[in-house]
């Protein structure tokens, strides 16, 4: 059978999908993916070398019952009266589910853009239709244009990825009161940020917010999510996410780092403080060195640039590796000002900071 007889029999929005492409150049000092980069807790690291062969030959737990718990503990959210947590593989894995349980056929995605790259693909995956309306010149979300959508689904990013920028309260609030269907709210950087929004699960039926265990936590490579919301939204969303979907070794680290302890919780809190401490610190020094990255509230930090691909390239070839990102929306004046074009830079241990640093200088003086 031929390749073209291949993508005939696929459904028609799967063949034009692209797949997920960022830059996997090895290099000395990886920035890119806005990761842990001090590692993981301790304490999951050593539940992980002291797991027994015997938990990788069975099936883990259905729907993560124990790691639900633990979550709901973190959140402080045990007595809240009917909130669930529905887990998954990454919380992209909890946002795709919820698009497929709450999305038909035709129905509408909305969000602002820029965000995370994955929604639109997403949403064409379960067959929906994504509409996007740019972030406001303060790279707040524009709730009123973003509700007049009528979209069945509609997602926030806070912290917003790539901008690091936090969304408003009142922004948020007002798409939670007035969206027509389910709002997911995506904090994937909570721990970093100087405010969150999983209240508003009490306060609305129609809210799940998504966290993840792959950045503060330092988990990404063993691909945990969580979603939480009112009991019956997460359970329409368990019953698409399916079951057995956290491995059992990755649910038996997220369980250790959730432990209040110091080298698990405790450890978190610390190293998320000294990302933060760590952002700022770079901040001023790239804005020293003539760039001007975005105030963030989280791990990593946006800086619009016309020479985006230019200076990614240099670092690369000395080998530092950072997120170049090129198209973005020209609505938005700091955007325009660089032909839609920008850097990520993720934030970690302060020698890497002065490595990116060091890379942007030579670069610069190259130029």
């Amino acid at each position: 059978m031929s390749a073209d007889a291949v993508r005939l029999m696929a459904r028609p929005e799967i063949s034009v999908l692209p797949l997920y492409a960022p830059d996997l150049a090895e290099c000395a000092v990886d920035v890119s993916d806005n990761t842990n980069l001090w590692g993981m807790p301790p304490a999951a690291r050593r539940v992980l070398a002291d797991a027994p062969m015997s938990a990788a030959a069975r099936y883990p737990s259905l729907y993560g019952a124990p790691l639900r718990e633990a979550v709901l503990r973190y959140l402080e959210l045990s007595s809240a009266p009917a909130i669930g947590v529905v887990t998954g593989c990454g919380s992209d894995d909890v946002i795709d589910a919820t698009m497929r349980a709450f999305g038909g056929p035709g129905d509408r995605v909305a969000f602002s853009a820029p965000s995370f790259s994955m929604i639109p693909t997403f949403a064409r995956l379960n067959g929906l239709e994504p509409v996007s309306i740019p972030l406001t010149d303060s790279f707040d979300v524009d709730a009123e244009r973003l509700v007049d959508l009528g979209a069945k689904i509609t997602y926030l990013c806070t912290p917003n990825n790539p901008t690091a920028t936090l969304l408003s309260r009142s922004a948020v609030e007002y798409v939670v009161t007035h969206a027509r269907g389910v709002v997911l709210l995506d904090e994937a950087y909570a721990e970093f940020a100087p405010e969150t929004f999983v209240d508003l699960t009490m306060r609305a039926e129609r809210v799940l917010v998504t966290r993840t265990f792959s950045k503060a936590f330092g988990l990404a490579g063993l691909r945990v999510g969580y979603g939480v919301g009112g009991a019956d939204l997460v359970s329409m969303v368990e019953r698409a996410r399916g079951p057995y979907k956290v491995n059992a070794l990755a649910e038996r680290a997220a369980l250790a780092a959730l432990d209040p302890a110091d080298d698990a919780l405790g450890w978190v809190h610390a190293h998320a403080a000294l990302a933060v401490q760590n952002r700022e610190r770079m901040r001023t020094a790239l804005y020293e060195i003539g760039l001007a990255p975005l105030p963030s509230a989280a791990n990593f930090l946006f800086v619009p640039t016309a020479r985006a691909r230019l200076l990614a390239s240099a670092l690369r070839k000395r080998g530092v590796l950072v997120r170049a990102f090129t198209g973005l929306p020209t609505a938005l004046p700091a955007l325009a000002a660089a032909g839609g074009a920008a850097l990520r830079i993720g934030i970690g241990p302060w020698e890497m900071m002065q490595s990116v640093l060091d890379g942007l200088a030579e670069a610069t003086a190259c130029e």
